[in-house]
């Protein structure tokens, strides 16, 4: 097989025939709505297994190995057959046969196995070791499409010597200057101050004031947004842009307090008229899936995805999937792998959605509760109308 060239996968290996229907609408491409880019390499053991691991940033201890979680067994079985190896292969001959490819190989292979059409970038959280966005779109053969980073936008502000006076302009201008290049905006507020914050649009004096004790206690250090009078100044500022705005929800690493990530401490946000305006998207959402459902019955502009866990809970992620379908409209629900790093993250986001989706709805479908043509319509609104819709691209 010539090199980078894609290889198909079955995702449906192993479970009850799906009706033709079900397998057209699941066949279709993708749309990804919030994903990061992917290793440029050499990646080494320890980078490797470090990267498949949300929570920490401590090297994983001699005593045990990141393969052996449902994320790891999910790379062994389903991973390894695109690089030419057999399903279940050991974590050894894996790496062996990946680094023996290299990593622009690796990248290629599994970004055009995975199905995705449209990548819709967080460009956030970057440095040297990943790839950028044209060589992420030639190596995916898809478009792309970038998420600006509120938190990022306030710190290159404040490093390039904004004033405490001339922040709140300076950040309308940075969002207006940028948003005919961009098609969203996310917060991570979830991991700097929690979502159990004031969420009234603060005053251009407040936000002054809390740039000017921002700027005292960064001294020459790297800024770190944390204060929640800025972090929700960035969300109005958004929301006044007229841009869609994401947030991380639930899971993630431990800088992150999980008991004040619960979506539904943002209630008082999504009360507010202005923020009714623009598409709130609620990221990832474990273990609050059911609460993002509600959340996204609640409020027309409110959507959610399950795409982080779907990841990491491996095989056990249909019932992640099963649960997201309980109470919210099917039209307010996306797609999304939030894969960042190795490109099995971007493949296996794509393969295990569609798989979890197939035994969750082919389910339905074998007891008559849906009609198989209603399940493929829903496979397409989850899969990429729905994002199109909410970003309007």
């Amino acid at each position: 097989m010539p090199a980078g060239e894609s290889r198909t996968l079955d995702p449906f290996t192993g479970l009850d025939e799906l009706p033709d229907q079900l397998l057209q609408a699941f066949a279709e491409p993708l749309v990804d709505h919030h994903v990061h880019t992917s290793f440029t390499g050499p990646t080494d053991r320890a980078t490797f297994e470090a990267a498949i691991d949300e929570a920490s940033t401590d090297p994983v201890p001699e005593f045990m190995t990141m393969f052996d979680s449902s994320l790891g067994f999910a790379i062994r079985r389903w991973c390894a057959p695109v690089l030419d190896l057999p399903a279940h292969v050991d974590p050894e001959h894996y790496l062996a046969a990946r680094s023996g490819l290299g990593e622009t190989e690796v990248s290629s292979r599994f970004l055009r196995a995975a199905g995705v059409r449209r990548w819709l970038l967080d460009t956030g959280y970057s440095g040297n070791a990943i790839v950028d966005l044209p060589t992420f779109a030639e190596l995916s053969q898809g478009s792309v499409s970038e998420i600006l980073r509120l938190e990022a936008l306030g710190e290159n502000l404040l490093s390039f010597g904004v004033s405490p006076a001339d922040y709140a302009d300076g950040f309308r201008a940075a969002l207006a200057e940028r948003a005919d290049r961009v098609v969203g905006t996310k917060s991570i507020v979830a991991y700097r101050c929690g979502f159990d914050i004031d969420w009234a649009a603060p005053a251009d004096a407040e936000v002054a004031a809390a740039v000017a004790g921002w700027s005292d206690q960064t001294g020459s250090g790297a800024p770190r947004l944390t204060s929640p009078v800025l972090a929700a100044f960035g969300v109005h500022a958004a929301v006044a842009a007229g841009l869609p705005v994401q947030f991380h929800v639930g899971f993630g690493d431990r800088d992150l307090d999980l008991n004040r990530v619960d979506p539904l401490l943002l209630l008082p946000l999504l009360r507010q008229h202005a923020v009714q305006q623009v598409s709130v998207l609620l990221l990832h959402c474990y273990p609050y899936q059911r609460a993002a459902g509600y959340l996204a019955q609640a409020f027309d502009n409110v959507y959610f995805d399950v795409g982080l866990a779907v990841n990491y809970t491996g095989a056990a992620s249909v019932s992640v999937i099963a649960e997201a379908m309980e109470l919210a409209p099917f039209a307010k629900q996306l797609y999304s792998s939030d894969a960042f790093g190795p490109a099995e993250l971007h493949l296996l986001g794509s393969l295990l959605w569609r798989r979890g989706m197939a035994r969750v709805l082919g389910a339905w479908v074998r007891t008559g509760d849906w009609s198989a043509a209603d399940a493929g319509r829903v496979v397409r609104m989850i899969g990429a109308a729905n994002a199109r819709r909410a970003y309007r691209l």
